[in-house]
């Protein structure tokens, strides 16, 4: 077999070499594509190239010929199950937004992004039916809890998957959360820096606040309103991206997500008919888009967060209004929980302008 060369297509533009032959060459393996690299036979563009170097649209990869293997037992490749009707209807329902390079979904409680040990119904196994008009069926880049509802971004080229898997990776992008807590956090506005870790002794299945060994977790709460002492109506925004971030930042603050039984224990559970789902929910998402200029989304409410909301005396648009200025003067004390705004006495209730009550 003789020389093959490969002009690399738009939709591989930034992908890794090793991974361009496990998409496009899967019978090759990493091992041999190594070789061939070590021993100067992988041109890109006449050039050596190794398996870690990234390929540009338009550039030329020569593959040498591949020696026929004997394959003994190949594992059959299991297909995908096909879509229902009433499952490909309840998959489109779920988007809120459709363009060039993403979709964006509103994932609803209860639905897991990704299958695992007894989850069968996820947002994975429903790709097939979010394909539209794109070659192929769209890319999951991140992921958001089973529990937790809202904005939910798939890319629909692989191009754009690692695009924004870059975005992810170096946080160059803006998720806000809504979230309603048991009890009124202290702050109106505070950056919580606090260090998490797996939680021994759960299977890697909880985490928790480990000032030893934990890596490093910032958070930005914001209160937008409160109900006295019971509970309040706050924004969130993680800065880094560890697992069950916010909702171990706001147990630990003593402020549990209400519903969030996992981390909050009883006491994220409120009384008078609150529902026990969890109330997080990622409201919106500002990320940057592969052919420049950004994507900009919001998700509504699910309906338990929603009815909560007017049971506590919420308004949903207060959520939306723009922050209040930060304070001018630094605070004299560096602390782990620092101010943004100035901070109400726990249990007062705050005007839509952040002023207290007279």
């Amino acid at each position: 077999m003789s020389e093959r060369e490969h002009v690399i297509a738009a939709d591989d533009d930034g992908i890794r070499v090793d991974r361009w032959f496990k998409r496009h060459m899967a019978d090759v393996s990493f091992n041999q594509v190594s070789r061939w690299a070590r021993t100067g036979q992988l041109r890109l563009d006449g050039a050596r190239v190794g398996p870690g170097d990234r390929l540009a649209e338009g550039q030329v990869l020569r593959v040498p010929p591949v020696e026929p293997v004997a394959v003994l037992a190949a594992k059959p490749v299991k297909a995908r199950r096909e879509l229902s009707p009433e499952e490909i209807e309840f998959a489109q329902s779920l988007v809120i937004h459709r363009s060039q390079h993403a979709l964006v979904l509103n994932k609803p409680p209860g639905l897991a992004t990704q299958g695992g040990s007894k989850t069968f119904e996820h947002v994975d196994g429903l790709l097939d039916a979010l394909q539209f008009d794109a070659e192929s069926r769209p890319k999951l880049v991140h992921r958001l809890d089973k529990d937790t509802s809202g904005v939910l971004l798939l890319a629909r080229t692989s191009r754009a998957a690692a695009f924004f898997g870059k975005c992810f990776a170096t946080r160059d992008t803006k998720k806000l959360y809504w979230a309603i807590t048991a009890g009124g956090p202290r702050l109106d506005d505070a950056l919580i820096d606090l260090p998490i870790g797996k939680q021994p002794g759960s299977g890697g299945e909880k985490m928790h606040v480990d000032e030893a060994n934990g890596q490093s977790a910032k958070s930005r709460f914001r209160v937008i309103d409160r109900a006295g002492d019971r509970a309040a109506f706050v924004e969130m925004q993680p800065l880094t991206g560890r697992t069950h971030q916010l909702r171990v930042h706001a147990a630990a603050t003593g402020t549990p997500i209400v519903g969030d039984g996992k981390y909050g224990g009883k006491e994220s559970f409120l009384t008078g008919g609150v529902s026990r789902k969890m109330h997080l929910h990622a409201r919106r998402l500002v990320i940057a888009l592969p052919d420049g200029g950004k994507l900009d989304v919001k998700a509504d409410l699910p309906t338990h967060f929603a009815e909560t909301l007017a049971a506590l005396g919420f308004s949903e648009a207060d959520g939306d209004l723009p922050p209040p200025e930060p304070l001018k003067a630094p605070p004299k004390k560096s602390r782990r929980l620092s101010t943004a705004t100035s901070g109400n006495r726990r249990g007062e209730r705050r005007s839509r302008s952040g002023s207290k009550p007279k």
